[in-house]
């Protein structure tokens, strides 16, 4: 299932960093950003966690929370954080039939001629009513976390 701006985001539930139980209903009242990312200590990963993390500031002025996500374990996001000082909250989706899945950003990839399933680096500003606001799909990283920040201004 793919969903566009406007839908409802799907309420599924994920395990974050700490081992406590995450979906987006659990941020009904404020806005979202749900980063997606392939794999954690990556370097591309690894600069947008932490270009979230030094704004983690400037999203809560903006009543907005930051929910970055993969399919890396949730020891993995622990050590993920403590390497890298990072300050947003990660969570851990289900191998099969998670929110990636159900929003079609985990998905089959092409590498060096090898063909797997991986995740498509994807934003998603989810609004204080859980209905999607902006997708920015196959996000590249540089500024991306700034036009977000932007974005969740003007909501």
């Amino acid at each position: 299932m793919s969903v566009s701006e406007g839908d409802t985001i799907p309420d599924i539930e994920m395990v974050r960093h700490d081992g406590e139980s995450v979906k987006p209903s659990d941020y009904r009242g404020r806005k979202l950003v749900l980063f997606f990312y392939p794999k954690d200590n990556t370097p591309g990963c690894t600069t947008e966690a932490k270009d979230f993390s030094a704004l983690k500031a400037d999203f809560e002025q903006a009543d907005c929370a930051l929910l970055g996500i993969s399919k890396d374990s949730s020891k993995k996001h622990q050590n993920f954080i403590a390497k890298h000082d990072l300050t947003v909250d990660l969570a851990t989706d289900a191998e099969e039939s998670g929110l990636s899945d159900e929003l079609g950003v985990w998905a089959e990839k092409t590498m060096y001629g090898k063909t797997f399933m991986g995740m498509v680096r994807s934003t998603y500003l989810v609004n204080a009513d859980g209905k999607i606001a902006r997708i920015w799909p196959k996000v590249k990283v540089a500024g991306h976390a700034e036009e977000v920040l932007a974005t969740a201004r003007e909501l």
